[in-house]
């Protein structure tokens, strides 16, 4: 008898703590959302400078520059000096290129989605000044500013 009200007891608990546990976690929504649409939902959250403003940088000096293309894009030319994570190593690689989170961090990739989604990715990390660079290579490339 004293047996079968334990088992009770802690029955009651278990189901107890697992109720409780139920709801107070909130649960995911999931939200069908396109790649533009991830994109626009990332700018909200990040700085961005323009090609300009990142040339300043790069002349200024004190930012490391971050191209989150393929290797295979990075080859074919980048912003002088900059360092290549391809987006999707981003978050098993940066810590051991880029271990200070307080590093000052200029990203860019192709046209500047990539940039974004990375930017967001990095401050969500804690990463705590890092900036997108609006348009991305290609507008670097357009401004006709210097490459390697």
């Amino acid at each position: 008898m004293k047996n079968d009200m334990k088992k009770r007891i802690l029955f009651v608990s278990v189901l107890a703590f697992f109720l409780t546990l139920a709801l107070t976690v909130p649960t995911a929504i999931a939200e069908d959302m396109t790649a533009k649409e991830l994109v626009t939902e990332a700018k909200k959250d990040i700085c961005e400078v323009s090609v300009s403003d990142a040339k300043a940088l790069l002349d200024k000096g004190g930012y490391i520059f971050l191209d989150c293309r393929t290797s295979k894009e990075f080859k074919m030319g980048h912003v002088p000096g900059a360092i290549n994570i391809p987006r999707g190593l981003m978050e098993f690689k940066i810590a051991k290129k880029i271990p200070d989170k307080n590093a000052n961090i200029l990203v860019y990739c192709k046209k500047g989605g990539r940039g974004c989604l990375t930017t967001c990715t990095l401050c969500r990390m804690g990463y705590k000044n890092v900036k997108n660079m609006d348009g991305g290579w290609k507008a670097w490339e357009k401004a006709g500013y210097p490459i390697e």
